[in-house]
């Protein structure tokens, strides 16, 4: 009971302070590169460059960091946003009019956050120089999504799990469907020799 009161505590005073401490010029920068990142438009983009650029490299950071965009997507928003029915932040602890501009759907988690941390994580195993250039967009969209008010800083760092989670997964699937399918194919011989027995 203490930890859920400390959290809430806590994002009260993280979406208050980055609602009102970010100046202006910065708001709008963030809220360009949340706006170009809106379903996923900024993503697909880095993954097409990717690909055109990067060669056979660019093609597999392209690859995993849309299937991991896509994992992360459908454990944030269809599935979290439909079992966790939170509220967004209230709009009197936003002093800006960027708070009518947000979503009606549930405030946990940030699917933005989750989306662009997938992608970003899932691309720098292949190519760590599209990483990195990954990274500054990807942190501006979490910083937005507080300093609009539509999300509080607990729903971002939920995101932010599911996306490297989602990350993890795409790039340790093929591993495991490889040493899954060699384990079946060995026992796959011993059942059949049983059962013409």
């Amino acid at each position: 009971m203490r930890l859920l009161t400390g959290l809430r505590k806590a994002d009260r005073a993280g979406t208050r302070l980055a609602a009102s401490r970010i100046p202006p010029g910065a708001g709008r920068a963030l809220s360009a590169v949340e706006e170009a990142a809106e379903g996923t438009k900024l993503w697909c983009g880095a993954a097409t460059v990717m690909a055109w650029l990067g060669g056979w490299r660019g093609r597999n950071a392209a690859a995993a960091g849309l299937a991991a965009l896509t994992v992360a997507q459908l454990v944030s928003n269809g599935l979290c946003k439909q079992l966790a029915d939170r509220p967004r932040p209230p709009r009197e602890w936003i002093p800006h009019d960027e708070v009518d501009d947000r979503p009606e759907s549930s405030s946990f988690p940030s699917g933005h956050t989750a989306a662009a941390v997938a992608f970003t994580a899932a691309v720098a195993p292949s190519w760590p120089l599209a990483g990195v250039a990954c990274t500054v967009p990807t942190v501006m969209v979490a910083v937005e999504r507080v300093q609009s008010g539509a999300h509080y800083p607990s729903d971002v760092a939920a995101g932010a799990a599911i996306g490297l989670a989602g990350a993890w997964f795409v790039r340790r699937a093929p591993r495991l469907w490889l040493r899954h399918r060699s384990q079946l194919a060995q026992l796959l011989p011993t059942a059949i020799r049983r059962r013409s027995l």
